[in-house]
């Protein structure tokens, strides 16, 4: 089944938000469509299976570790109508200029990942997609400390916040991300 327009779908939020969850439903249903679907995720992310997109709740989709962006267009079968992106934030800001050419071919793009790094800072490419998006969902986890609807990804060394100036990009769970409120959101300078 072929779509008449392409677009893009951005499924964004903190940790522990219910991104990749969401993802994999849209997948599950395009799939049940009888529609060519193709997931794809960036290398690094090696969490929970190599050639699968995993949820922290264990739900999961089969997918393709690419190295970048590019590799996505390298990879995709001609006939693929729908497209899955999930942990955007970690690709080269090419994944933008990928997710467009896509969606103007047709193809329905659809793209999980924290539109905030722990800082509370736009994160990687995604400020990119959420302009170029037809459709933005931005989901709430729970404030682990007051529980509250939770916006933010609090990272924590030893139990304590990271500093702003500690690296970006560290993949990890629950061992070293929390959700967090503003309100309870801290970034030591």
């Amino acid at each position: 089944m072929r779509h008449t327009n392409g677009s893009i779908e951005v499924v964004c939020g903190s940790m522990f938000s219910g991104k990749t969850d969401e993802l994999i439903r849209r997948l599950i249903r395009a799939t049940i469509a009888k529609q060519k679907v193709q997931v794809f995720k960036p290398a690094i992310d090696i969490r929970y299976a190599v050639e699968k997109v995993t949820s922290h709740a264990g739900s999961n989709y089969d997918a393709s570790p690419v190295a970048n962006a590019a590799e996505i267009l390298a990879k995709l079968d001609q006939d693929t109508t729908v497209v899955g992106i999930d942990e955007a934030q970690f690709f080269d800001p090419e994944v933008a200029d990928v997710a467009q050419e896509l969606a103007t071919r047709g193809v329905r793009v659809i793209v999980a990942g924290l539109d905030m790094d722990f800082r509370g800072e736009p994160f990687g490419p995604m400020p990119l997609i959420l302009a170029r998006a037809e459709r933005v969902d931005k989901l709430h986890a729970i404030c682990m400390v007051c529980g509250d609807e939770a916006s933010r990804t609090q990272r924590l060394v030893n139990g304590n916040p990271a500093k702003y100036d500690d690296p970006v990009v560290i993949v990890g769970a629950s061992e070293l991300y929390e959700a967090r409120c503003r309100a309870h959101h801290e970034v030591p300078h």
